[in-house]
């Protein structure tokens, strides 16, 4: 009885992806626009980093925050997608234990270093409009560089702990997830123990980390808007609105999907399971293939730099 004991609270070798259950005879009928989605994403954000890099009077601010987004929006998209993939076309649907962990670090940390960078951007916005004679002594290149590791550094922190949480769980031989990836929640629910720890750090952390931006994001956006009326002439209203009218539409594409899925994990057991899946798939699908289409066509300069490579 000791070994039985014993194996039952080991970690399983493996999972089984089961992909969108109930809506099986789709699997393949969806993974043609998560491919081309794929596709767009991958060439948007490398294009945008090719033009970022390569073009040096692109080294501003502004930019750079551009090219840690897309750089972020690849690892978010790459490290769920091409499973989907997988799973859609019934290649390869098991994933070990370690993988699944790994799978599940790098999406939610590129995720939260990419909450991170936008509100970063939020405050260059506030910046730019409400105090540009100090602009370019506050955003100097090692204070951006200082941000960039902040936002690696602070997603890190966040996640790593998860990686224990789940880890200390015995999973009493549940293997099979219906979902297309791993996530932290969808990991700890196939747990046979009590799982409130695991609820609570990602209810904190998600408070703390894309909430807290949320709030913040909001209130440099609420300054901003207040300093935009106070200009006297419509054409420096206009153009004040032009500059975050883009990064705006970023931010509700970004947080919308993401914090609904998150809450119908918590709270919305009467939503259909397929639904939800789709929504986790919505918010590391449509940002990373939507925020360089929005940044080059609201970017003139980015647009004319863009279409010479084309």
């Amino acid at each position: 009885t000791m070994v039985s004991l014993n194996e039952t609270h080991l970690q399983p070798a493996s999972f089984l992806l089961l992909g969108l259950v109930g809506l099986e005879d789709l699997h393949v009928w969806l993974s043609i626009p998560f491919c081309l989605i794929y596709i767009v994403t991958l060439l948007g954000n490398f294009i945008l980093l090719f033009v970022i890099v390569t073009e040096r009077s692109l080294h501003e601010p502004m930019y750079l925050f551009l090219a840690m987004l897309a750089v972020a929006d690849l690892i978010l998209s790459s490290s769920t997608v091409p499973k989907a993939l997988g799973v859609f076309w019934s290649l390869s649907k098991g994933m070990s234990f370690h993988a699944c962990l790994t799978q599940m670090f790098f999406m939610h940390m590129s995720f939260i270093a990419e909450s991170t960078i936008l509100l970063a951007m939020a405050f260059d916005r506030y910046v730019a409009i409400c105090n540009p004679l100090r602009y370019v002594t506050v955003f100097t290149h090692s204070v951006i560089v200082k941000i960039g590791l902040a936002a690696i550094a602070r997603s890190f922190c966040v996640m790593f702990p998860t990686i224990f949480l789940l880890w200390r769980l015995p999973y009493c031989r549940h293997r099979l997830m219906a979902h297309t990836y791993c996530e932290h929640m969808g990991i700890a629910r196939l747990a046979c123990a009590d799982i409130s720890i695991n609820i609570w750090y990602g209810f904190t952390t998600t408070l703390l980390s894309p909430g807290l931006d949320i709030v913040l994001i909001g209130v440099s956006y609420v300054l901003i808007l207040r300093a935009i009326f106070r200009l006297s002439s419509k054409d420096a209203q206009l153009k004040a609105v032009g500059t975050c009218s883009s990064h705006a539409c970023i931010i509700l594409m970004f947080y919308t999907p993401a914090l609904f899925s998150f809450f119908t994990h918590r709270f919305g057991h009467n939503v259909p399971h397929h639904s939800h899946i789709l929504l986790a798939n919505l918010y590391v699908l449509l940002p990373p293939t939507l925020n360089p289409m929005v940044y080059t066509m609201k970017n003139k300069f980015i647009w004319e730099k863009v279409s010479h490579i084309l």
